[in-house]
């Protein structure tokens, strides 16, 4: 809920500064958070994390599109990306570091008991469970592999 409230103060102030970029970013994200909740059912509204999910969502589609940008040549359009993720991050949750991520990475294998490097997935699993919203998919992959490593 409180992602939820930033939003919507931030929209309010977009539209009274007349921020073009960040008003366009603004709606598109409310709108994609309003999908979001249809798509659930929720009569309530989104939970943080939820909200959180669909923020990574959006830098994630920005991000895509700066690369195929890029690669055309088109660098005012990946500019423009890049400026609507620097918007959107400024609502996500901090992330994790690699630091943390391997402290319960070492945690998860501990409390697994014997686990080898054919047990991979299953402390891959475990551990984006409990730093769901916080670390993305890749750098979990690389701490999992550095602690199994050895």
């Amino acid at each position: 809920m409180a992602i939820l409230s930033d939003i919507n103060n931030d929209l309010k102030e977009a539209m009274r500064s007349k921020e073009e970029l960040k008003l366009s970013t603004l709606r598109m994200i409310m709108a994609a958070l309003k999908n979001k909740k249809i798509e659930l059912g929720n009569k309530n509204e989104l939970t943080d994390e939820e909200a959180a999910g669909v923020l990574k969502t959006e830098v994630k589609k920005r991000r895509d599109s700066a690369s195929v940008y890029e690669a055309g040549n088109r660098d005012d359009l990946a500019e423009k990306e890049k400026a609507e993720i620097a918007i959107l991050e400024k609502y996500m949750p901090a992330m994790m570091d690699e630091a943390e991520i391997e402290k319960i990475t070492k945690d998860v294998i501990a409390s697994l008991g014997e686990i080898g490097p054919k047990d991979f997935g299953k402390v891959m699993g475990a551990v984006m469970a409990k730093v769901k919203g916080k670390a993305d998919g890749g750098s979990v992959n690389r701490a999992v592999k550095k602690v199994l490593a050895g």
